[in-house]
């Protein structure tokens, strides 16, 4: 018998199980409820769609990033602390690959949950961000969190096909995309060269 409090988190394991083994767009809410042993009501009255399943797990991951404290992180520099970062969000996702697999693959192939999924990528890259005691607020705080989100998202299709146990090709890949974006704010902060202004042309003189 599931405890009242754990069946958010029940429904979000069965889901990511059927997932890993029959994918996700073929995996049906009911289908949900019978591997969770719940009656679909339940289930619907907790999640109404599978998008909502997503956005839990999504949080999931989230809070397991942000719990983690370390308190020599504030000490490094920002891309290393963006590194310890993603890479901690990557080791929270580690048990749940072939689920997250699957669902990326899926969700491309549907418009409305890839919209769900840009609004839950928005909040989860502002609390990396925190995490990260990168800040995240007003208009810069805004395209951090978009290119954080761009990192991670090309980051995130490496590690999908990353197999090895030390995720070396993941990190390589996190390092140099980190990198130019790096480079890429440091070109944007150069001052732009003075416009020269014209000479006054020399009056002509009396004769």
């Amino acid at each position: 018998m599931v405890k009242k409090a754990d069946i958010p988190r029940h429904i979000v394991a069965a889901a990511l199980e059927l997932a890993a083994v029959q994918g996700w767009r073929d995996t049906r809410l009911g289908d949900i409820a019978a591997a969770a042993k719940l009656p679909l009501a339940q289930v619907l009255a907790v999640y109404p769609s599978k998008a909502a399943i997503v956005a839990a797990f999504t949080r999931e991951i989230d809070e397991a990033v942000v719990k983690v404290e370390d308190p020599d992180l504030a000490a490094q520099p920002v891309r290393d602390r963006l590194f310890d970062v993603i890479m901690r969000r990557f080791d929270a996702l580690g048990p749940h690959k072939a689920a997250v697999r699957a669902i990326v693959r899926d969700t491309a192939r549907d418009p409305a949950a890839a919209v769900c999924a840009a609004c839950a990528l928005g909040r989860s890259m502002a609390w990396m961000l925190e995490a990260a005691r990168v800040d995240g607020s007003g208009l810069s705080g805004l395209v951090r969190k978009k290119g954080l989100g761009a990192v991670y998202l090309s980051v995130l299709c490496v590690w999908l096909n990353d197999d090895s146990e030390d995720m070396a090709k993941t990190m390589a890949a996190l390092d140099r995309r980190l990198r130019q974006a790096e480079n890429l704010v440091m070109l944007c902060r150069l001052p732009r060269p003075r416009r020269r202004e014209p000479e006054p042309e020399a009056e002509p003189e009396a004769g």
